[in-house]
């Protein structure tokens, strides 16, 4: 069925700045306008590293989907690069679901969103809050950076060197100087300071982002935004938009005790679906499941 498939490299602006993005026209299931679904990447990831799995999927099945890349990020525009702001990121998503609603032979009352990982918590935002999304897929989504950073970052010497790097940071580009940068993952002894670091973490972001335009920084700001990002707050109020989590069962980036405490606050229409292993799983082994369950989701909602 995937031959079936169009899909065409397309702009959109997002507060000013362009948005690269892919655009896939659904496969001819039915007549009338298609229903449609806005995806984007996690931390520092970008289009390339393996949505378009996902996103084939959703097509073949007769849905319009738009994935793309945030400002500051891959191919899109905006700066400073490399700087993984939640808030702008939410916007983007925004302002993709207006570029979908607008194209022609789309179904404008029938917009779902899926997102993952970081954006995994960005759709638990941007459902609860846009009248305009009708159904969310969050895959093993973001829940809390506080919690997170506090597991992270907890002995005291290591959240005391943080600080002072961020005051400092904060401090220089008050000043007119540079965003400091950090390696996102740890993909060679020289890459001091990395934000991943995890073996499962360095070998997913090196192996999917191989010749897809990856950057492997992010702006030490990033991780001072992530620390006070609490989309978990939301999820009570996406009902009566129906919610499907995918979570992984021994997910130590997103930890599994998070999102299955937050799905608990969740109201109808909700379903769980765990996956077996880690975070990463769901773009590799895992795949097929979550797919299928995310792709089933939106058939029986939209």
């Amino acid at each position: 069925m995937a031959e079936r498939i169009m899909r065409r490299d397309v702009t959109f602006q997002s507060e000013g700045d362009r948005i690269s993005a892919w655009f896939y026209e659904p496969a001819k299931t039915g007549t009338g306008p298609a229903p449609g679904i806005v995806m984007a990447h996690g931390f520092g990831a970008t289009k390339t590293m393996r949505l378009d799995s996902f996103a084939t999927r959703f097509a073949a099945a007769g849905f319009a989907v738009v994935v793309f890349d945030y400002r500051r990020l891959g191919e899109s525009g905006g700066v400073p690069r490399q700087e993984i702001d939640p808030a702008t990121q939410i916007e983007d998503y925004r302002n993709a679901i207006t570029w979908l609603s607008d194209q022609p032979g789309v179904d404008a009352g029938r917009i779902g969103i899926w997102g993952t990982s970081y954006s995994g918590g960005h759709v638990l935002v941007v459902g609860a809050t846009d009248a305009r999304v009708k159904c969310v897929v969050a895959q093993v989504p973001t829940i809390s950076g506080f919690a997170v950073g506090k597991r992270r970052f907890g002995t005291a010497d290591v959240l005391a060197k943080l600080n002072a790097d961020l005051h400092a940071d904060r401090l220089a580009r008050l000043n007119g100087g540079a965003p400091e940068v950090r390696p996102l993952v740890a993909a060679t002894p020289d890459d001091v300071g990395a934000i991943y670091s995890a073996p499962d973490a360095v070998q997913w972001y090196v192996e999917a982002g191989v010749g897809g335009g990856w950057v492997n920084q992010a702006t030490l700001r990033s991780v001072e935004y992530s620390r006070a990002y609490e989309p978990g707050a939301y999820v009570s109020f996406i009902s009566p938009r129906p919610l499907l989590m995918i979570v992984a069962r021994e997910d130590f980036v997103t930890p599994t005790d998070l999102a299955l405490s937050a799905f608990e606050t969740a109201r109808e229409p909700k379903k769980l679906v765990l996956v077996p292993g880690g975070h990463f799983e769901p773009y590799g082994a895992a795949l097929p499941q979550a797919a299928g369950a995310a792709l089933d989701w939106f058939v029986e909602h939209l």
